[in-house]
């Protein structure tokens, strides 16, 4: 039997890569030389797309594909895909929840302690012999008896206020509305509780509805004393507003795993001694990653197999 095409539109992990090459005839998109051109010679033949919650599927990719049936991705933002093209046309969208949940919270909660403790700072003090040459350094910032603000507590951010308890800290949130079996107090503004917390931490989709949800009037009352972790999307930050808020210490520390045209990091943060930079990881483990490719492979699987998908997002 003919095995069904499949466009892969960014690169997976090997492993996924070598199972997706073993039971569809792949299409590499991002090897195309000229995308429009080759795209429009197997179009017709495409059945799905594997694609990431970074590179994601655009409405013209999506209405070029006659054929199409499934988009399996790699990740669980799915604010890069056109869902609402998808659904119009009848195609479920598949993401990879839950699986990741653990490491992208512990991520969050590493970085706060990290900033708290100018844990990187440290690792250069020692590093450069100053230790030795200039004493000890300058104390840091217990989180015990803080207020941890999370806008957002989905799956990832229910986790990582959970992990956090266990430091001793108020965890508060904010989200499109209550949750009445959520006990930690609700904003339903977020200036405000960024004024009255000391860290905030962004755990919400990407999207048009999140973007910039963290502006200059957020920064402002989070205060020369207040730190922000982001781990969500770059978009949900302005940060234009990130930058200059830390260039005049109108916000003390940032941690951020992910940046608005990533891998390119403003040079202005990169110098910042005030900033935790990563290289959007939060995922990043091989347990985690080989679960979430997995879960792409099942939900294709499953669709060519004619039995509900496992993790379906749309219709």
């Amino acid at each position: 039997m003919t095995k069904p095409a499949v466009l892969v539109v960014g690169q997976l992990p090997p492993k996924i890569m070598q199972a997706l090459e073993d039971a569809y005839v792949l299409h590499r998109y991002w090897t195309f030389e000229d995308k429009e051109k080759k795209l429009a010679e197997v179009a017709d033949t495409i059945r799905g797309i594997a694609t990431t919650g970074h590179y994601g599927a655009s409405r013209q990719m999506i209405f070029a594909l006659p054929n199409l049936e499934i988009i399996s991705s790699f990740g669980v933002g799915t604010d890069a895909i056109d869902i609402p093209a998808a659904t119009e046309r009848g195609i479920p969208v598949t993401n990879t929840p839950d699986v990741l949940t653990d490491d992208v919270a512990n991520t969050a909660v590493m970085m706060l302690l990290a900033v708290s403790r100018d844990l990187v700072q440290a690792d250069r003090y020692v590093r450069a012999g100053k230790w030795v040459s200039d004493g000890n350094m300058a104390l840091t910032r217990a989180v015990r008896g803080k207020t941890v603000g999370i806008i957002g507590l989905g799956r990832i951010g229910a986790d990582i206020a959970r992990k956090l308890e266990v430091f001793g800290v108020t965890v508060v949130w904010h989200g499109p509305r209550p949750k009445p079996d959520v006990s930690y107090q609700y904003y339903d503004d977020v200036v405000r509780m960024a004024g009255d917390a000391d860290y905030l931490v962004v755990a919400c989709p990407g999207g048009e509805s999140t973007h910039h949800i963290v502006n200059a009037a957020v920064l402002k009352a989070l205060g020369p004393e207040g730190s922000l972790i982001n781990i969500s999307r770059g978009s949900c930050v302005d940060e234009e507003a990130l930058l200059a808020a830390m260039a005049d210490g109108t916000i003390g520390w940032a941690g951020l795993d992910v940046f608005a045209n990533e891998p390119h990091v403003p040079a202005a943060f990169i110098k910042s001694d005030r900033t935790l930079l990563l290289p959007h990881v939060g995922s990043a483990t091989e347990e985690t990653r080989a679960a979430m490719g997995n879960l792409v492979v099942e939900n294709l699987a499953l669709h060519f197999a004619g039995k509900p998908l496992a993790t379906q997002v749309n219709g």
